[in-house]
């Protein structure tokens, strides 16, 4: 698992059965239960190039719809929806991609 030692497996579990059902994800939510809202910016930078799956340097929306899918291969993908909120909660400069520092601010707050 990508966040073996980051984040208890527990954890995991809870946050993905809390959004299982389609249009359920809020990444407020999603962050706080999976225990990454209370991490350090150097852990939130090391799970952002954990999302960054192309290591482009941002996450872009295809990423984004595979957001659940990083932390367990069984989750199931953002709809359309949700990934469009979650895209426009986290990109600060609207370039559509969500970069490191935009990662941590969205994680954080």
């Amino acid at each position: 698992m990508a966040f073996k030692g980051m984040l208890k497996d527990e954890d995991i579990a809870a946050a993905l059965q809390h959004c299982a059902a389609a249009d359920s994800f809020n990444h407020k939510e999603f962050f706080a239960k999976v225990g990454l809202a209370g991490k350090s910016t150097e852990d939130l930078k090391k799970a952002f190039y954990l999302v960054d799956q192309d290591k482009s340097g941002f996450i872009e929306e295809d990423e984004l719809k595979l957001f659940l899918q990083t932390f367990s291969a069984s989750a199931r993908a953002l709809t359309d929806k949700e990934t469009k909120a979650f895209l426009a909660a986290g990109d600060a400069d609207g370039d559509g991609m969500i970069g490191v520092d935009e990662f941590t601010t969205l994680v954080k707050v």
